[in-house]
């Protein structure tokens, strides 16, 4: 979510950072919305402390996201087959986290899904093998 939402405004501390990748893609690139990571956009675009005195209406949220969808290469993916097993191993721990299991999920998503994984996040890139972490 965070690059997605660095790539949906200017002012996130990494939007030039996640545009220049954007930007040095392939053609044939497609950038990838699983529902997880459409609400997580949808929700930092309407939350005020993210957003200051940009933040917007759910109207505006969707227009945002709608043109991620018409003027990038961007797609929304539905949940792959085979997702819950890498989940369980990844979450199969002895410990207490609540932030572990968003990325968990996004991790055994792109797994399951046989994409690349795209984050500012170190942690959540040294979950998925060939992640991609933006700096």
């Amino acid at each position: 979510m965070n690059v997605w939402l660095a790539l949906a405004h200017e002012i996130h501390p990494h939007h030039a950072t996640a545009s220049r990748w954007e930007q040095s893609l392939a053609s044939d690139s497609v950038l990838c919305f699983c529902r997880f990571t459409q609400l997580g956009l949808l929700r930092l675009l309407t939350n005020t402390s993210a957003m200051r005195e940009d933040v917007m209406t759910q109207a505006e949220a969707w227009d945002v996201f709608d043109a991620f969808m018409q003027v990038s290469s961007a797609k929304f993916v539905e949940e792959p087959h085979g997702i819950d097993p890498i989940f369980r191993r990844l979450t199969d721990r002895d410990e207490t986290s609540t932030k572990q299991w968003a990325d968990a999920y996004l991790a055994a998503f792109a797994l399951a899904a046989s994409i690349t994984m795209v984050t500012f996040d170190r942690a959540l890139a040294g979950q998925v093998k060939g992640a991609i972490l933006l700096s």
